[in-house]
């Protein structure tokens, strides 16, 4: 029963992103015919193009782009936040047709600070452990065999425990995503696999993801009252600088609204 290491890897991606936005948000403006589009949006165009949508706000086009993310070492309490996100496509591995034989599980940090609260998380990890091989063995004994005695075996397994889950999400719907989900009040866990898979969409789509983040990076923290007071240190953290209107040394920051 090994901790679980989290991976997110990018499996697929919509070719030229940037260019498919541009296409797209090109079209509502253009007498142009389908086929001239390509030709009339150049390269270095498109980066411009992309950016005058987000600052009107017109993201519908950013909707013709997806990414899909294979995602493992992620724990079920983390997943059941995530599948919260609903304009999105989720597989998910099953409890119900995969035995737990030897489950692998996820540590919280501050249980980790502490070794002897490390020790008592991990025999309550191998007390489930056993306890679920004790009542699926029991439940095959009784007829219950395969997924009928998994499904209620599993009821016994933690929320620590991991899972894998393969998901696709468009552009417009990841913006949002980040824009909660790498926030300093997110759950740890789920921030962790946001700022990975906002990692791996700049590297894909720079223009589109270039400001993308939590939702204090341009605009005042849309958390209110319950702000994590670390608003400076967030927009350090990614690389957000000062400007003013009159250049940079003003000490003001222009605020970019996205539409929801």
């Amino acid at each position: 029963m090994p901790e679980a290491a989290l991976n997110v890897v990018l499996l697929r991606h919509t070719p030229e992103p940037e260019e498919v936005v541009a296409m797209a948000a090109k079209l509502c403006y253009s007498p142009s015919g389908v086929e001239e589009l390509r030709e009339k949006i150049e390269a270095k165009d498109q980066a411009a193009f992309v950016e005058k949508l987000t600052s009107i706000g017109h993201l519908s086009p950013i909707e013709h782009v997806t990414f899909t993310f294979g995602v493992e070492g992620i724990s079920r309490a983390c997943s059941h936040q995530l599948v919260r996100h609903r304009l999105a496509s989720y597989s998910q591995q099953s409890q119900r047709y995969v035995k737990a034989e030897q489950f692998d599980y996820i540590t919280p940090p501050s249980i980790k600070k502490d070794p002897a609260l490390v020790r008592e998380f991990e025999q309550c990890m191998a007390e489930a452990q056993a306890n679920y091989t004790m009542v699926l063995k029991r439940l095959e004994e009784l007829g219950y065999k395969g997924e009928s005695g998994h499904q209620d075996a599993r009821y016994l397994l933690p929320n620590a425990a991991e899972t894998r889950i393969i998901m696709t999400m468009n552009a417009r719907e990841l913006l949002h995503f980040f824009r909660v989900r790498c926030c300093n009040r997110a759950q740890w866990e789920i921030r962790e696999m946001a700022e990975r898979m906002l990692g791996l969409v700049k590297g894909i789509a720079p223009t589109i993801f270039g400001k993308a983040g939590p939702g204090c990076l341009y605009t005042p923290c849309p958390e209110g009252k319950m702000t994590c007071g670390k608003i400076e240190d967030v927009r350090k953290k990614y690389g957000v600088k000062k400007l003013g209107s009159g250049g940079e040394g003003s000490g003001k920051i222009h605020f970019l609204t996205l539409a929801p």
